[in-house]
Order: structure tokens, then sequence, then C-alpha cells
């Protein structure tokens, strides 16, 4: 697949852009600040319905526009689609697919397609568990974008419980007879929301722990390809269930004989985990077990990446991440027969997803630019961004477009 057409209105810092895109290569080059990076994020938006810069929308509308509207055409073998979506301030986003009637935003996601490499991965390695998480999330749901719904719906059940547990908390500690009879029907809510936790939990887990297992021979292959030398990446996945906590640093490693992904398991000790652990979570008001609090754990010969590896080891890790996660997007379902449950049934052919290289090579040395071009050019295509036109290696040629402050003109 590819984007054939791309038009903004309101967005960032374009009153109004329109740019048609071809396959292959195309490289918007241009100074810091011009807006290169907005025009790959709107495209990004599209696929994911987030940012890879900012957490929540409200930046992505214009300095005195309430709304903003991304229209994205998108080629997928011999058919097209038009993608429009509304950002807008203090409501729900909406959008349309080939103008039709309005519909939930999250109703477009697997229309289109996209991975993207930005300085910002280096905090795949370096960072917070939060973002490994929304990686692996992010990549479910462009696998399956059903997965959506299950993690929104995660999202709000343990927003419910854990104000539950700060209720229950104040209330255990206030005393009195009145006190005691709302925490006593504060903690039989919990025991609700205990149930419904678990059963979303499990699905999660078990799609994550998949999905690790998927991706581990892939980051290993990538991470040799990118450093040039012997690859002893590797990643496992660490729940916070005490059942599945193994290994050195703690991960969870799975073979074909575990039935470590079992939903229904997983469930029952998410619930046996609940049950423990609700005397601490009473006493600190916040929940303490599920996937919220699990990780992603990366490791180079044996040792945690975060704090041993280097930075050049670093950045390998983070493109081997990325590397992996298109050729999964890209595979054939056919070929997959570990991991049946990932595949969307219309997943197959032309789905190749569209590659986003933003500000990257900046980021790297003379070898590991060159490796990653020679990476990502078979893709069908490749949007590049740079500030200077000769960071970008020679074998990307293609379509180059110029950047200034609202204005986009094809060189």
């Amino acid at each position: 697949m590819y984007v054939s057409h791309l038009s903004l209105l309101d967005f960032r810092s374009y009153a109004s852009a329109d740019v048609e895109l071809e396959p292959g290569v195309n490289a918007f080059v241009g100074r810091n600040g011009r807006g290169k990076t907005n025009l790959v994020e709107a495209i990004g938006y599209v696929a994911t319905l987030g940012s890879h810069r900012v957490a929540t929308d409200a930046p992505l509308i214009r300095s005195g526009a309430d709304r903003a509207v991304v229209r994205t055409r998108i080629v997928r073998g011999d058919r097209a689609s038009t993608v429009e979506l509304e950002i807008t301030q203090g409501k729900a986003n909406r959008a349309r697919i080939n103008r039709g009637q309005a519909v939930r935003a999250r109703d477009v996601l697997g229309v289109l397609r996209t991975v993207l490499f930005a300085p910002e991965d280096l905090s795949l390695v370096k960072g917070e568990p939060d973002g490994r998480r929304r990686f692996m999330d992010q990549l479910l749901v462009l696998m399956m974008p059903r997965v959506s719904a299950v993690l929104s719906d995660y999202e709000r059940v343990l927003r419910q419980r854990s104000a539950l547990l700060k209720s229950a908390r104040s209330s255990r500690r206030s005393g009195g007879s009145s006190r005691a009879e709302s925490a006593a029907a504060e903690l039989a809510t919990l025991d609700v929301w205990d149930a419904r936790l678990a059963e979303l939990g499990a699905e999660i887990l078990s799609l994550r722990i998949q999905l690790v297992e998927v991706l581990r021979p892939a980051v290993a292959a990538a991470y040799e390809q990118v450093s040039d030398a012997d690859s002893d990446a590797e990643i496992a996945y660490r729940s916070s269930l005490p059942a599945l906590s193994t290994g050195n640093p703690p991960g969870l490693s799975t073979g074909p004989g575990d039935n470590f992904a079992d939903v229904g398991r997983l469930r029952d000790l998410l619930l046996e985990a609940l049950v423990t652990a609700r005397p601490q979570e009473l006493e600190r008001g916040v929940s303490l077990v599920g996937p919220h609090r699990d990780d992603l754990i990366l490791t180079l010969g044996g040792l945690p990446a975060k704090g041993y590896a280097s930075h050049g080891e670093s950045w390998s890790f983070a493109l081997a991440l990325r590397l992996a996660s298109f050729r999964l997007l890209g595979g054939d379902p056919q070929n997959s027969a570990d991991s049946p449950a990932f595949w969307d049934p219309d997943f197959g052919t032309d789905a190749d997803p569209v590659l986003i290289l933003d500000d990257v090579f900046a980021e790297l040395d003379v070898r590991r630019r060159q490796r990653l071009a020679d990476l990502v050019l078979p893709a069908r295509q490749v949007l590049v961004t740079a500030a200077v036109a000769e960071d970008i290696p020679a074998v990307l040629n293609g379509v180059r477009f110029h950047v200034e402050p609202g204005t986009v003109t094809r060189d």
C-alpha cells in the first residue's frame, strides 16, 4: 500500500496543504522548524490515531483554529480509499471513509498501516516501560484493529477501579459506622471491577505474549543487520503476575509446549493475583496488577539494554524493533501458523506498511545510515524527512519536496 495524496486543513503549522505523493521514496527537505515532521505526523495519525510527538490531540490543531482536518488517499493493489479525520478541540474526533457518513475515528484503523522511525524511538530502549507498552499495543492495533476497543475498555475499567480503590482507602481511614458500611459496599463493587479487569487484561496479556514470541527472531535478525554484529539482542515479556515472572532479568519466555498465552488461564491468574494484592492496593489506592504494570524487556548479551547498551547499540536496538515490526506487518498469514490469532482476515495482499523515517538519518553514523537505507529501500513507499539533503543516503533516490513554513513544493 501507499499514500498517493495528503491534504491538511489547520493541522499544526499548516493553514492548508495538498501534496501528491508517489510510490517509492518521497523525501521532505527543509530546515528545522519548517514543518517537515508535521506532514509525516499527519500520515502516521491516520494509521494509529495518535502522534509520535505528543500524548494529546490539542497540539495538532493550528493555533487559533477550533479543528483540524487530515485527508489521505490510500492505494492498496488496484483499490483506492479516501480517509478523512476531523480533530476537534474538546470533542470526539470524527472520521469519514470514501466521503461517506461520519463514523467513529477508530473505525478507520486498518485502512492504512505505517511504521515510523523517529529520534523519539531511542526512548524504547532508554525510557520508561509505558513507552514499550505503547509500542506493543500500537503494533497489535495495526495488526488487528479490534484490539483498539479492548485497550480502550481496559483503560476505562482501570480508571474506574483505581477511583474506587482511592475511595475505599479514604472510607477505611475515616472510621465510623457509616464509613464502614460505605467501605463494605465499595469492596463488593470492587469484586465486579476485578472480574472485568481480569477478563480484558487476560486478552491483552495473551496477545502481547504471542506478539513478543513472533517478534523475537525478527528483532534478533534486524539487530544483526543494522549493527553488522553477531546478534545477541533478545526481547522478553515481563508480567506483573508472579506466576509469569521468570528469568534474569525477570521476563517471560515461551516455547511451543507452553500455554502462557491461554486466555482462560491468564484470567484465573489475574483474579488470583488481584485477591492477593487487594490489601496493598487498598493501602496505596492504586491498581498494582495487570498489563498496565508490565514491560517489554530488552537485553544485549544477557544484560539489560537500558543502562548497559552504548548509544550506538541503543540506536541499533530501537531500529531493530521498528524493522521487525515492518516485517511482521508485511508478512503473509499463510506462513505464520504459530500465531494465527494475529492476522486480520484481510491482512495479506498488498498490505506492506508505509515506512516513515522522520529525521532519523541525522541521528545515525554513516555506517548505520547506509545499512538502514538498504534495508528499507524495498518497501512499497518510504517517506523521509531531513534538514539537509546530504543526510539522506544516495540509494534513497526518489521524489524530493522542499518545505518552508506553510508551503510544500516538489523539486
